[in-house]
């Protein structure tokens, strides 16, 4: 196996497992979601400089102007979709960045598209995807995320890695009964947001303060 993949020195299954029980500390308490975690290796979805502070909980530089989220943030968002259900369901990722996300996701869920509206990022996010073969089933589409997908909605599970400046319709409307969409909301101050759709109406719940990218809208090439 390719040696970038399997990981040495500060890129090993230890260092996975420490950054593992360090988000036991900070609170993360889903064992699915720490499986997850513990089963990726993060160091792959970086740039080969970096990969040394992979598994630091902080987020990376991944070009673009773009970052990879803090291994919390991944694990926290995650958990936050799962909150009182045993299944992601069919999932929505809105901007698949580097692919790591999708990754962790793609160990909850066989069901799971996520889209990116860079394309040189969606490039890179597929080759880092091809590393790990058991992940094939990871669909990746290069499309404006503000939009969804609505092809393919509903959607049990949408998770959004930029802060919108407010919570879209669109993807509101692309949740199933019973859906769960968590996000970051807001311009200068950000907060996560967790939006469960139920029969009736949507139900909003503000979070903790986070800081993300911006979501922006259209495609570049």
């Amino acid at each position: 196996m390719n040696a970038r993949v399997t990981g040495v020195g500060m890129t090993s299954s230890r260092t996975r497992a420490r950054m593992i029980e360090r988000l036991r500390q900070q609170g993360i308490r889903n064992e699915s979601v720490l499986a997850a975690m513990n089963e990726v290796q993060r160091h792959i979805f970086v740039a080969e400089a970096l990969a040394h502070r992979a598994y630091e909980d902080t987020p990376l530089p991944i070009g673009c102007k773009q970052t990879i989220s803090s291994p919390y943030i991944v694990a926290r968002m995650i958990e936050i979709l799962l909150e009182g259900r045993s299944s992601l369901g069919r999932t929505l990722e809105v901007g698949t960045g580097c692919g790591y996300q999708a990754a962790v996701l793609g160990r909850l869920t066989r069901d799971i598209y996520s889209v990116e509206r860079i394309l040189p990022l969606l490039e890179k996010a597929r080759t880092h995807l091809a590393a790990l073969p058991d992940l094939r089933h990871v669909r990746l589409r290069h499309t404006d995320g503000s939009l969804g997908l609505p092809l393919v909605a509903p959607f049990n599970s949408i998770i959004v890695a930029a802060a919108a400046v407010e919570i879209p319709r669109s993807l509101c409307d692309q949740l199933a009964p019973g859906g769960i969409l968590v996000l970051p909301v807001g311009e200068g101050e950000q907060y996560l947001y967790c939006i469960r759709r139920t029969a009736q109406k949507f139900v909003e719940e503000k979070l903790e303060a986070v800081r993300f990218v911006p979501l922006l809208t259209g495609l570049e090439k």
